[in-house]
């Protein structure tokens, strides 16, 4: 049974757990595939680019990281156009797909040292292919929860979306630790980083498993039924709604930046800049995303019963405040201090990405949702998070300072602060249709 509420389809909470699991778990595969790079970016440097200095491979593999982000546009304009025109399940069974068999594939590369250069054409293609198809994954899997969802509980259920991303790392971090512990860095270094890249074939088989047996979203439905589907939803999404795209691109840059440095730049930081282990590196590193995975749910929580602003605004605050000083205790060098310093900056993402999913939904009509959204997000993700673990190098190698990459946090935190302060708030309310 379902009921209505203002105008809108409720699904029974059974329903809603299937929809929340199958669009979770296939959300799982993509970031666990897509967050492998960075984790094992220091080994990758060093397997496919002739470089004696480590910090230069470093750089190199980081540049190919960034590579994947400049094709994340281009697949959210196609994807997110396809999922205006013929529905979110479709399109969100194909992005897992690709993004899934690219992954298997950089398991079977042959490295640098087998074929030269060739090595490293073959990791930027399979790189621009795995991008190209995660560029429909997080705005479609965050527009189909957040039109399945009851308007009272939005904030919770589409911040699972970030919580299944942010387990996906700790997954993909935690096999890392185990792997490295279990062979050591020469075997790791040798082959055995190749394990879990091949992870990635079976893992895709499930998620799309998944999808294939979900149905449109209710919201979807109406708009479909009714003959209001937009038919170049783009063009619609940039003429209509270029206010929602220009919030929506303020929101994503620090969401942007504060993944990609926690996420992909810290192990390598940890391990290369600070001189910890790179065991302690990856355990540091996956403690702390996993306290973040834990903390998401509640923040999505709070901001149905407090609103998406004041939990925004906290997470950009804490940002501005204390990146700076968090990267001083790390460098410390005790493993302890590392962790509450991760634990400290884990805690402001958690509070700003317990509302940010639902707010960006909430900015945009049911017609155009998927291709505004797409468009914003991956804009946004390109050109600030895809440069953040290259960018960071660069600072450090630039300027010496080795805390130098908190300044670029707290930029982007400040930018995305003041485009919270002037947004409107949304919680409580029925979607745009």
């Amino acid at each position: 049974m379902s009921t209505i509420i203002k105008d809108r389809p409720i699904s029974t909470d059974r329903k809603l757990r299937k929809v929340l699991l199958a669009t979770g778990v296939g959300h799982f595969v993509e970031w666990f595939d897509f967050g492998l790079y960075g984790t094992l970016a220091a080994i990758i440097g060093l397997q496919f680019f002739h470089a004696g200095d480590p910090g230069v491979a470093l750089l190199s593999s980081f540049a190919v990281f960034g590579a994947g982000f400049i094709m994340r546009p281009l697949g959210g304009l196609y994807f997110g156009s396809l999922g205006d025109r013929v529905g979110r399940q479709k399109v969100l069974a194909t992005v897992i797909l690709l993004t899934s068999g690219a992954t298997f594939v950089m398991g079977l590369l042959p490295t640098y040292h087998q074929i030269g250069i060739g090595a490293a054409i073959l990791l930027v293609i399979t790189r621009l292919i795995q991008g190209f198809a995660a560029g429909g994954e997080s705005s479609g899997a965050t527009t189909y929860l957040a039109e399945y969802a009851p308007v009272a509980r939005r904030g919770y259920f589409t911040c699972w979306i970030d919580n299944f991303g942010f387990m996906a790392f700790v997954a993909g971090s935690g096999l890392v630790f185990l792997l490295t512990a279990f062979l050591g860095d020469s075997a790791m270094n040798d082959w055995g980083w190749r394990i879990p890249f091949l992870i990635a074939g079976p893992l895709g088989w499930i998620g799309l498993y998944l999808r294939q047996h979900l149905e449109d979203s209710p919201e979807y439905r109406a708009v479909a039924e009714s003959g209001k589907t937009e038919s170049a939803p783009l063009r619609a999404a940039v003429t209509k709604a270029w206010g929602a795209l220009l919030f929506c691109v303020g929101f994503v840059v620090l969401k942007a930046v504060g993944h990609w440095t926690l996420q992909t730049f810290m192990p390598s930081y940890l391990a290369t800049e600070l001189h910890f282990s790179r065991l302690n590196a990856y355990a540091i590193t996956t403690i702390g995303l996993f306290a973040i995975a834990i903390m998401v749910p509640f923040m999505g929580y709070l901001s149905d019963r407090f609103g998406r602003k004041p939990l925004m605004l906290a997470g950009c605050a804490g940002f501005i405040l204390f990146s700076y000083p968090a990267m001083m205790v790390m460098a410390q060098g005790d493993v302890l201090s590392a962790v509450l310093a991760m634990l400290m900056l884990g805690a402001f993402i958690a509070a700003f990405d317990g509302a940010c999913s639902a707010a960006m939904a909430e900015l945009f009509p049911t017609s155009v949702r998927y291709g505004g959204l797409s468009i914003a997000y991956n804009f946004a993700v390109a050109f600030f998070g895809g440069i953040t673990p290259w960018f960071s190098v660069w600072l450090i190698t630039t300027t010496g300072d080795k805390f130098s990459p908190a300044w670029y946090i707290m930029g982007a935190a400040l930018i995305t602060f003041l485009t919270v302060l002037r947004a409107k708030e949304t919680a409580g309310q029925p979607l745009k249709r």
